[in-house]
């Protein structure tokens, strides 16, 4: 018998249904990238070269957390323009969970210095905090400030004379002394090295006066007794160094400045694949082989989900903006 349904109702009628198909599928298919995710290997790509203190770390991680999800995660190392080489290949890559970026806080330092073809906030999503690679300000032997009062004083006395090393020209050490001396009201001259290894060298011989570096080159040459440890740059005392005081509790108040490591996404990543990163992340994070290796090199874990991430990200952003603006930090 002929149906009285007109052709526009047909229409109307199976354009429901679609839409009705489509609703249902949403939740299916977003469990479905959930609890099917990973298929296949998953892609750290690591913006530093192979045998560095952060290519250690993220491969300790991407050790642990292929096993906490299953997958293979192999790691990618391309070096090149203090991290913006591997920053701009990620951000082109497909956003389905399979290529992963490992970050320092250059990914935060970076757009105040150089204009990169990329977007830190729209190009990537946040995916895990991993751990806080705290500096110190250490001291050579032979000069006479012991504390932070004493280096205070002295770049008082004489205003561009204090010399201080750094592993870099806009690097986390670097900023860290700008920072000192904007909170201090105090003007040091900078020294940057390429790397910890040469400021130490040059710190041990008396070339320059102090250091910021990063914990890890300096604990065994602190533990010597070969440098001074005068204070530590984070917003705690050190589990590597208890009895070094933090910068903040020496009077500088308001004083916090630390590298960090944290792994992001292209933008565009499911929630469900994010989340399930996150949590596989923290549980590798939490184990405890892996936290012994990073207690070794000084470095601190912090779990983190990844909306307090992206906060962590935008602050930072906006901390060393004001600071690099401030100081007038140029880059030859």
């Amino acid at each position: 018998m002929p149906s009285n349904t007109t052709p526009s109702l047909r229409r109307i009628g199976r354009l429901g249904w679609i839409a009705a198909a489509a609703l249902l599928a949403l939740p299916v298919f977003s469990h479905a990238q959930g609890t099917d995710y990973p298929r296949q290997p998953i892609k750290l790509v690591v913006p530093y070269p192979p045998g560095g203190g952060a290519d250690s770390l993220a491969r300790l991680v991407a050790g642990k957390l292929g096993e906490k999800i299953g997958q293979t995660v192999v790691v990618d190392n391309r070096p090149g323009a203090n991290t913006m080489l591997a920053t701009e290949l990620a951000s082109r890559q497909p956003a389905d969970g399979y290529t992963l970026l490992y970050i320092a806080s250059s990914f935060t330092i970076n757009p105040s210095l150089y204009k990169p073809n990329y977007s830190t906030e729209k190009d990537f999503v946040p995916v895990a905090f991993v751990a806080r690679v705290p500096l110190i300000l250490v001291s050579n032997n032979n000069y006479p400030a012991r504390k932070v009062s004493d280096v205070i004083a002295a770049a008082k006395a004489q205003p561009g004379k204090v010399t201080f090393a750094s592993y870099g020209l806009g690097s986390p050490a670097h900023l860290a002394g700008e920072l000192f001396e904007q909170l201090t009201d105090t003007t040091m001259l900078h020294v940057p090295y390429k790397g910890s290894a040469p400021a130490l060298t040059d710190l041990l011989g008396g070339q320059v006066n102090l250091a910021f570096s990063s914990i890890e080159p300096a604990l065994q040459i602190v533990r010597t007794q070969k440098i001074h440890p005068i204070a530590v740059t984070t917003a705690k005392r050190l589990h590597a160094l208890p009895d070094v005081p933090t910068i903040a509790e020496m009077g500088v108040k308001g004083f916090e400045a630390s590298g960090w490591n944290g792994i992001v996404a292209p933008a565009g990543t499911p929630q469900p694949i994010v989340s399930r990163l996150n949590q596989a992340i923290n549980e590798a994070l939490q184990s405890p082989d892996l936290q012994q290796k990073f207690e070794k090199q000084g470095v601190e874990i912090e779990l983190m989900a990844p909306q307090a991430f992206g906060t962590m990200i935008r602050a930072e952003m906006d901390k060393w903006a004001a600071v690099i603006k401030k100081a007038n930090v140029k880059l030859n």
